[in-house]
């Protein structure tokens, strides 16, 4: 280590305060804080001195995140190799089945190295344009600013790819995300001031500028409709429960299997097992709110018990038991790490509370009464993104009233 930190000295010399590359200084200094602490400590004055600093509680996130990184390419290779009819393999073309042919990788599904190494040809490029772009244009604006580079896309750059169908185009992906960074996070002044999550952001940029990249049954399997088996839709579960005709009862769906995460859906959402892995890590290090995971939870088991208790005639949808919900799309995967991020959500545990409980039932309030849009997660967090701000406000000034009047009476 004390090699390392002397070629790093060595060859940070020209990125100081009058060196040539004094301007780049931003650059030199995101490489050097990767491997060593910051420098700069605090000297005097009231200051709250922590281990958690921001590069560590951004890996941490991180870290909670891989069991659905992994998820993410066991399960796009496992959907796209039981989708795909063995006699048409001849059928498959481009850069990705190439690379799997050299490395002798075959596509059966009841191949672990098969399935994990055929969705890695579909998550780590996606991955790796996300975080390209991504920080190349945090790096920009540091170095115009004269700032340090946060790490704040580094968990942005993580839960992205996990949002996004398989085969979203990488052309879309670096210019959503070039979207998100600079009109979702970067004009409001960089990590810590966007007002919405830059990932869901860059997700919704998608949906809406390339809707037929992220809609329909045919985005969420990883292989060309010419190749696949005969019959097969690979529509999600949230999409079978909205076609559905008869009662909810009698749909052929398996409920360990959507908790596993072994279903059609975007690459790193269809895990439960993974998100609640994920959910207990965030809990245990202090990072993720234990209260807006709740209050989400609380919100999904109210609602969707009250349509239980409602019924329809016409409306299957209003018997899905909120066990369905919580593994059915992405709702366990935004309670985790969407609803969690501690920017774009409440700062007061009251708030956090109300938070959680409003995203958790209008998440299946717009499931229910909505035929055209089964899958509410992302929108309903962007929405409650822009209200969290006035929830506090609210309990804020309630807070001053009960003070106030506590002062009068003595």
């Amino acid at each position: 280590m004390r090699v390392l930190r002397q070629l790093l000295d060595r060859v940070g010399k020209p990125f100081h305060p009058g060196g040539k590359l004094e301007r780049f200084y931003p650059l030199y200094e995101a490489a050097d804080t990767f491997f060593y602490a910051p420098a700069k400590v605090t000297q005097v004055g009231a200051h709250v001195r922590d281990a958690l600093d921001l590069k560590r509680m951004m890996i941490l996130v991180v870290i909670a995140a891989m069991p659905c990184m992994f998820m993410a390419m066991y399960n796009t290779g496992l959907q796209a190799n039981l989708a795909l009819d063995p006699a048409k393999t001849a059928l498959l073309t481009g850069w990705r089945h190439e690379v799997l042919a050299l490395l002798g990788v075959g596509y059966s599904p009841g191949s672990f190295i098969d399935n994990v190494m055929h969705g890695a040809m579909y998550f780590l490029p996606l991955y790796a344009v996300t975080m390209i772009v991504g920080l190349g244009i945090e790096v920009g604006f540091a170095v115009v600013r004269k700032m340090e580079v946060n790490e704040g896309f580094f968990v942005t750059g993580a839960l992205f790819p996990l949002i996004c169908p398989p085969e979203t185009p990488l052309w879309q992906a670096a210019l959503a995300v070039a979207f998100a960074v600079i009109l979702g996070k970067e004009v409001f002044g960089g990590t810590g001031m966007n007002f919405m999550n830059p990932a869901l952001v860059a997700r919704a940029f998608l949906f809406f500028a390339y809707p037929a990249s992220m809609s329909g049954d045919a985005v969420w399997t990883a292989i060309p409709a010419a190749a696949a088996q005969d019959g097969f839709s690979g529509a999600t579960v949230l999409a079978q429960m909205r076609q559905m005709t008869a009662p909810f009862s009698e749909l052929n769906l398996s409920w360990w299997n959507a908790f596993i995460g072994l279903e059609p859906g975007s690459m790193g959402e269809t895990s439960a097992l993974a998100c609640l892995i994920g959910a207990v890590m965030l809990i245990v290090t202090g990072i993720g709110s234990w209260r807006t995971m709740a209050g989400v939870v609380l919100g999904t088991v109210a609602m969707a018990s009250l349509f239980n208790w409602v019924g329809s005639a016409t409306n299957p949808y209003y018997a899905v038991p909120f066990w369905w919900h919580m593994v059915a799309g992405g709702w366990a995967f935004a309670t985790v790490f969407m609803a969690t991020d501690p920017v774009t959500s409440p700062y007061s545990n009251t708030g956090r509370w109300i938070y959680g409980l409003m995203i958790g039932a209008m998440i299946v309030l717009i499931r229910v009464v909505n035929p055209a849009y089964p899958e509410a997660v992302m929108l309903v967090i962007l929405f409650m993104n822009v209200v969290a701000p006035f929830i506090d406000y609210v309990l804020v000034q309630a807070n001053l009233r009960r003070r106030g009047k506590r002062r009068a009476q003595t």
